[in-house]
């Protein structure tokens, strides 16, 4: 007998269409990079909007500077996001099959990746239009939470990335024959952490919310640095967190080691998400240390 919440009846696909004898569908997690973007973007504006906010009464730049940056932030998260994915979780594979590296749309993204690629940008754009980048940061720390969010509940509607088998009353039961194979673990239940759900509530709303309360009414933009590092270092936390009950990616899975740990000592060790989680948290809380010895002006 099964135990958990059976999966709702939701499609990957908002809609698709036939043209030409070729199929085109928009799927929700492209959607949700979309989305993700667009709020992305309101967000900055309406923070550069704010002199008030800032350090010193000054924005970190512009609205025509933010469309700009948009660009620079787009390519960042598909190239930085991809091969992150490549060179993180099956850089053997994929160095095999390197015509496949490309081929985004058949899946495999890295958040970390994503973010290494998205901060390059924004240092590079910085750079070149002298910006200020700890409140250039802060700005783009407090535009990113929403685009989490709407990420990990699109992998919940795609049924993908789920966790670690639960006997807990909320456990869910995914769709497919991997996910449905929870071994000897709990016999014949297979209702699994929904880990997207947690990631969504921890990394997306909590933090978002956070964030927003924390610059808009606590005068957290007028400290450079502060909004950027209290980001890193909730998303380290969160992300850091969830692993524990998240399924790990299937390469890392053996008979030996049946939890998928990336680096490991005897029983103990981390998740390929705990190890590249663990700089962000422990990057974060410095620069917040460091911003709060500074005298605020």
């Amino acid at each position: 007998m099964q135990h958990g919440i059976p999966f709702p009846p939701l499609s990957p696909e908002l809609f698709s269409i036939e043209l030409f004898g070729m199929t085109f569908a928009l799927r929700w997690y492209a959607l949700a990079y979309i989305a993700g973007l667009l709020i992305a973007w309101r967000l900055a504006v309406a923070a550069v909007r704010r002199p008030k906010v800032w350090h010193r009464d000054t924005p970190p730049m512009t609205t025509a500077q933010v469309e700009d940056l948009l660009t620079w932030v787009i390519l960042g998260v598909i190239l930085g996001g991809r091969l992150g994915f490549v060179l993180f979780y099956q850089p053997g594979y994929y160095f095999a099959n390197p015509a496949q590296i490309l081929m985004v749309w058949q899946g495999g993204m890295s958040f970390h990746g994503g973010l290494i690629g998205v901060v390059l940008a924004a240092l590079i754009y910085g750079l070149r239009n002298n910006l200020p980048l700890l409140s250039t940061a802060d700005m783009m720390a407090l535009a990113t939470p929403p685009g989490l969010l709407l990420g990990r509940l699109s992998n919940f509607v795609n049924a993908e990335l789920w966790g670690r088998p639960t006997d807990l009353p909320w456990g869910v039961i995914f769709p497919g024959e991997m996910a449905q194979d929870c071994g000897q673990v709990l016999g014949a239940a297979c209702a699994r952490h929904p880990s997207q759900l947690y990631e969504a509530l921890l990394e997306g709303l909590i933090l978002g919310v956070l964030l927003l309360w924390l610059a808009f009414r606590r005068g957290a933009l007028r400290r450079p640095g502060l909004v950027a590092g209290l980001f890193f270092a909730g998303y380290g936390l969160g992300r850091f967190l969830v692993e524990f009950v998240r399924q790990p990616d299937a390469q890392f899975v053996t008979p030996g080691n049946p939890l998928g740990l990336a680096w490991h000592i005897g029983g103990y060790g981390l998740t390929m998400g705990q190890i590249l989680s663990l700089p962000m948290l422990l990057g974060g809380v410095v620069l917040v240390f460091w911003v709060l010895r500074r005298q605020p002006i």
